[in-house]
């Protein structure tokens, strides 16, 4: 698992913005933080793709340099992951899309829940490199759903999984269920409240960024 944190860098600001309550007031810079911890996050896991070497027409000559055998499919779980993904796809330009409308159901406080699967939209995904990317991992059981319900579409090489805030519990969850998963995470926090939500975690991601919804 990579934690962006555990290294000091300027990430550590767009989180502390994500985090902090007064400046959370101003969804657009909420937004912009999501997406430049997904930039961020993106080149990260460029490392790890694979590339060939390729010669370059500059006007004055040539050079070469090693460019991305294949772009990856970058999967999103509306809503709250529409920032975070624009980071990845600002990174990954000519990269195919998926995007997953699951969320909690309708649950009584402190009793466990059920993800509702509503939507889905992905090309072919067969032998190529998944990125499933979701800002907050709590429990990470609406990731399992998203990621099961991808399968249908095709199994990919490699997968990985982006968030740019984890619980321990939900970090546990994906490496139990989702071994062949490559977690990829800007924090890790304390641990999940009695309604499963992230402490000190920021919030409801997707309200922040786009208004509460009813």
């Amino acid at each position: 698992m990579f934690v962006l944190t555990e290294q000091s860098s300027i990430a550590n600001h767009f989180i502390a913005e994500l985090r902090d309550v007064h400046i959370q007031k101003d969804p657009l810079r909420f937004r912009r933080n999501l997406e430049r911890l997904g930039e961020l996050l993106a080149y990260e896991i460029s490392k790890t793709l694979t590339y060939s070497k390729t010669t370059v027409q500059t006007p004055l000559g040539q050079t070469k340099t090693f460019l991305l055998t294949q772009q990856p499919v970058l999967a999103a779980v509306l809503r709250a992951s529409l920032p975070f993904h624009q980071g990845f796809l600002n990174a990954f330009d000519r990269a195919e899309n998926a995007f997953i409308g699951a969320y909690r159901g309708n649950h009584t406080e402190g009793e466990d829940f059920t993800v509702e699967l509503e939507y889905i939209s992905c090309p072919d995904i067969t032998g190529k490199t998944l990125i499933l990317v979701d800002p907050m991992l709590a429990t990470g059981k609406s990731l399992e759903t998203s990621y099961r319900s991808l399968l249908r579409y095709g199994i990919p090489a490699r997968t990985h999984i982006a968030a740019v805030i984890a619980s321990p519990e939900g970090i546990k969850h994906v490496q139990t269920r989702m071994p062949e998963c490559r977690l990829w995470v800007g924090d890790v926090d304390e641990r999940l409240n009695h309604n499963y939500y992230i402490i000190p975690g920021l919030g409801d991601a997707g309200d922040l960024a786009f208004g509460e919804k009813l």
